[in-house]
């Protein structure tokens, strides 16, 4: 293939780094291995329902960066979406994350904003702990044993499948607590779901004569056509180095999709079950995304049961354990030691990144390749 530049996968941090060097005269050929563009964020339409789904689990985009902002609209239109979540404890639902509301309910109080601050500290006081070791320790050294037993502990365990005395303390080095109700999910300036869905953000962003998309292609099956070719790699960055120090570990996701016959089934988007007993960590409900949608009889929701990755699974969440970190460590170093080789993204930097800090993070890449290709007399084809 005649490119100047390759670029291993199509999500957000591939998609925006191909659309600024395509900007900056670069033709750039993309191979994704799965059969759409757009990664974790693709989106389609129900066949059943004709309510538009997240495939691979819920993304809301939220932002407080100006330039990220201004950059993605002029690809879509966002609705005025903002996230709230429940979680249901023992049959009862209580708002997320943890508020005035959420404690007042659990509690069976009323307490008012000005009293909050004092009431946790006395929450936290009953079981004193000076240095955390673990997860568990830590959040109880932050909101007391009972708010950790009922929202953190079972929740936690399903998630990694571990006790949570088991994980280390920096998974969770603050819980939010809000002094008063709201239950907007997210802080951020910024917040929506595009008007007409992920899918068409990445449609829309490599509509460029000099840009070249490969579908279910395999790096690994083509990369002896590329050899020479300055490139930027996307995916695991133990699979580039061919696992030489070992695997790191990930948490994947599967998810149970069931339609309902009714317009409405749980009466919001995210509903988290914190009992260890349910063994699903959350319902989806999608049509909640789109409010300004019209209205429909049936209504879609996934089941989400999270679980450890296989090698053939698609990895979602990194596992930052000490022994992760070493491994890390060693890829990164290997990766310092390639010229015309760049890695990022969720996998590429084996860390979880919200969808702004993606694109944040992927402008600044583009914008220090551009650079480094000219220090390198990368030429490009005219």
């Amino acid at each position: 293939m005649k490119t100047d530049f390759l670029i291993v996968g199509a999500g957000f941090f591939g998609a925006t780094v191909a659309e600024q060097l395509a900007a900056a005269g670069f033709r750039v050929s993309i191979l994704e291995k799965r059969t759409h563009v757009g990664g974790n964020c693709f989106s389609k339409i129900d066949p059943e329902t004709g309510i538009e789904c997240h495939e691979y689990g819920p993304h809301i985009f939220h932002t407080s960066d100006e330039k990220v902002w201004a950059h993605l609209n002029r690809f879509t239109v966002f609705n005025t979406y903002q996230h709230t979540v429940w979680t249901t404890f023992k049959g009862r639902v209580y708002s997320m994350p943890i508020n005035l509301a959420t404690i007042n309910a659990y509690y069976g109080l009323n307490l008012k904003p000005r009293e909050v601050e004092a009431f946790i500290e006395q929450e936290r006081t009953k079981e004193i702990v000076l240095y955390p070791q673990n997860l568990e320790e830590k959040a109880i050294s932050l909101i007391g044993r009972p708010l950790y037993e009922a929202f953190i502990r079972g929740y936690t365990i399903k998630q990694w499948e571990k006790d949570p005395k088991e994980l280390p303390s920096d998974i969770i080095t603050r819980l939010s607590v809000r002094h008063n109700f709201n239950n907007r999910y997210f802080d951020d300036k910024y917040e929506g779901i595009p008007l007409d869905g992920y899918t068409k953000i990445f449609e829309r962003m490599l509509d460029h004569p000099k840009i070249d998309v490969h579908l279910n292609k395999d790096y690994f099956d083509l990369k002896d056509e590329f050899d020479g070719i300055p490139m930027l790699y996307t995916g695991p960055i133990d699979r580039f180095f061919e696992y030489k120090y070992g695997r790191l570990d990930w948490r994947t996701i599967n998810f149970e999709r069931q339609v309902h016959e009714i317009p409405d089934y749980q009466g919001c988007a995210q509903m988290n079950y914190a009992d260890d007993s349910a063994p699903f960590t959350r319902i989806h409900e999608f049509k909640h995304y789109h409010p300004e949608r019209p209205a429909t009889d049936r209504t879609v929701t996934f089941k989400e049961f999270s679980r450890v990755a296989g090698p053939a699974d698609d990895p979602y969440y990194p596992v930052n354990t000490s022994r992760n970190t070493k491994l890390l460590e060693q890829y990164q170093h290997e990766a310092k030691g390639l010229k015309s080789c760049w890695f990022g993204g969720r996998l590429g930097s084996y860390r979880y990144f919200d969808m702004g800090d993606s694109v944040a993070a992927a402008l600044t890449c583009a914008e220090k390749i551009r650079t480094e290709s000219i220090n390198l007399n990368i030429r490009k084809i005219t």
